[in-house]
């Protein structure tokens, strides 16, 4: 079969040839003006007024000074767009963004990929090979979920639900096997230890505290017709609901005191957000924080003799 090669006449179409020129250099590449020149069938006088127009596109539509700038390189030999930081990610802030999406084990390989691929895609080219270096090794060997399912439109789904106040019914495959149905108010969407989790009321308020559904486990996601409303003053907190639960476990608003006699009180606090000192004698520390639910007796448990529950 014959193959068609099309070449693109750059040098018959100007705006086009000037939108591929910001298209690179907004993908952070370094453009060389002679090899511009040749790809392009111009001349490098014809690409440095290319450049010179962008500059001046650039000086009109950003006016804050300095916010993108096409600037020149003597050891790059080559001209690239440098950004201001409140518009462009810098190096630091996508490594530790990456590290923290490969910590999380949230998504599935393929999804990850993605997501990393498009963030070191924001920094410049020698950045984006220390970032892809010194995240290669996590990249090659992360482990998805167990669920190993494709969430992401599942998670924009819930919080269009959310953001509307509808009313949504699905079923639920519960950790022993079991599947209900349910129906429920939407409020938030949190993760949580590798999983995305639905915070909401049920819909016939036969609970006062929210209910919490792991998003994976959530089947024939519907909008009914039904909407709700909360008053202000009862409006879900997300940001206080967040500080007052552990390991997403729900349940009625609680009060626990322990004792603490293990090294890192920061830890504590850390994993409790909540938890203020109340006492201290002998290097044991009086501890009390407002919960919701029973995983914070999974967390003390796990603390052994470092913890002593004083009140419940």
């Amino acid at each position: 079969m014959l193959k068609l090669e099309i070449r693109l006449d750059y040098k018959g179409n100007r705006g086009f040839r000037l939108l591929n020129i910001y298209e690179r250099l907004n993908n952070g590449e370094i453009i060389n003006k002679s090899e511009l020149a040749d790809a392009y069938n111009v001349s490098e006088k014809t690409i440095q007024r290319d450049i010179d127009d962008l500059r001046a596109y650039l000086c009109e539509t950003h006016f804050d000074d300095g916010e993108a700038v096409i600037k020149y390189s003597k050891s790059k030999n080559g001209y690239y767009l440098s950004k201001f930081s409140r518009d462009w990610l810098s190096g630091q802030e996508v490594l530790a963004i990456c590290k923290v999406l490969l910590e999380s084990r949230a998504f599935r390989k393929e999804e990850l990929n993605d997501f990393l691929s498009k963030l070191t895609a924001q920094v410049l080219p020698e950045e984006q090979k220390q970032i892809d270096r010194l995240i290669a090794n996590e990249r090659f060997y992360y482990v998805p979920p167990k669920h190993n399912k494709n969430i992401l439109s599942q998670i924009w789904e819930v919080a269009n639900y959310i953001v509307k106040n509808t009313i949504i019914s699905f079923a639920y495959n519960r950790k022993d096997g079991v599947k209900k149905d349910r129906l429920v108010k939407p409020v938030a969407v949190m993760f949580s230890e590798y999983y995305f989790y639905l915070i909401a009321f049920m819909a016939d308020d036969s609970k006062d505290y929210p209910t919490i559904f792991r998003i994976d486990r959530m089947e024939n996601i519907k909008g009914t017709s039904d909407k709700f409303s909360i008053p202000y003053k009862d409006k879900f907190n997300d940001g206080e609901f967040r500080k007052r639960v552990q390991f997403m476990y729900s349940g009625e608003l609680r009060k626990v005191t322990f004792e603490f006699s293990g090294e890192s009180l920061e830890a504590v606090l850390d994993r409790l957000p909540t938890a203020e000192v109340i006492g201290k004698k002998d290097g044991v520390y009086t501890i009390r924080a407002e919960v919701y639910g029973n995983g914070i007796d999974m967390w003390l448990k796990s603390q052994g003799e470092k913890v002593k529950v004083i009140k419940e």
